[in-house]
């Protein structure tokens, strides 16, 4: 199904997960119990599966293995990323030409953060409006892009940022799927000043549940993700249990996205860190 059809108001909530390619030693290995997991989210009947993708291509290879395994074996709706950084026209056409003749529909249409270990970068695109722009010259992908609640930290305004997504919105996005954040209001003032700027396409959220203390600590560093105190102080309690974790993340994300569905979000868009327990208990959660 495509974008339009998955996201039309009648389906809600519409789940989906985010997997990425498994990086560092033993690959093989930790491609196989991705598998795994894939066969468990599965299972979920999840709406879409998306497919992370390197910038200029870094891991190409290993994200069609994932896209071909869902497609073709698990018979699962895959929505490949795409990121345009580093990329010439050239290779994005054929890399474009290559997921459509796998019958992919949908793909998630992005910049990408610009990688420090590869030789050449090709500047054909600056920015995921141009890619877009580009694509609608010769695909009929239909696309869903990124947004961002707190702002993406490039940008100079969490209002500059709206007006980018109105853009992206105005070329045909489907879809937007948000950066994963812990404060709901940040999610609920987003999206009502989203709606006020005139955009109309639904904004799913992206929710991590929490799996381990460290994790946590280094996904806020990395993102720039706001949490409050009373939050870390919540998962501090539990760092010196893995289990105990878990189950505190599934909670914790459990109550998140219910509010979120009370809300009117149309579904939840789970960082699943490649681990298919938590974002499958929490939908049990919401749904019972």
């Amino acid at each position: 199904m495509r974008l339009s059809e998955i996201y039309n108001g009648k389906n809600a909530p519409v789940f989906s997960f985010e997997v990425f390619p498994p990086k560092g030693e033993n690959p093989d290995k930790k491609m196989e119990n991705l598998f795994c997991e894939l066969k468990t989210l599965a299972k979920q009947k999840p709406a879409l599966i998306s497919v992370t993708y390197g910038a200029g291509g870094s891991n190409r290879d290993t994200s069609l293995e994932i896209i071909k395994e869902l497609n073709n074996r698990l018979k699962q709706p895959v929505m490949p990323h795409f990121t345009c950084v580093c990329s010439s026209r050239e290779y994005i056409k054929k890399y474009i030409e290559e997921i459509e003749s796998l019958g992919i529909l949908n793909i998630l249409a992005l910049r990408g953060d610009e990688p420090q270990d590869i030789d050449v970068c090709y500047r054909d695109f600056k920015s995921a409006l141009e890619l877009i722009e580009y694509l609608k010259n010769f695909s009929e992908l239909e696309f869903s892009v990124a947004a961002y609640p707190e702002k993406h930290p490039k940008a100079q305004s969490l209002e500059d940022d709206i007006d980018v997504l109105k853009k992206k919105c105005d070329l045909g996005a489907k879809v937007a799927f948000t950066q994963l954040f812990f404060k709901n209001e940040n999610y609920y003032k987003f999206f009502d000043k989203c709606i006020k700027k005139g955009i109309d396409i639904p904004i799913i959220p992206g929710i991590l549940p929490v799996a381990s203390f460290s994790q946590l600590s280094r996904i806020v560093e990395l993102s720039g993700t706001q949490i409050e105190t009373k939050t870390v102080e919540y998962f501090e309690k539990y760092k010196d249990s893995k289990e105990d974790t878990i189950k505190a993340g599934i909670d914790f994300a459990s109550e998140q996205c219910q509010k979120l569905l009370e809300f009117g979000a149309e579904g939840i868009h789970f960082y699943t860190l490649n681990k298919a327990l938590s974002s499958c208990e929490v939908i049990k959660n919401i749904t019972s």
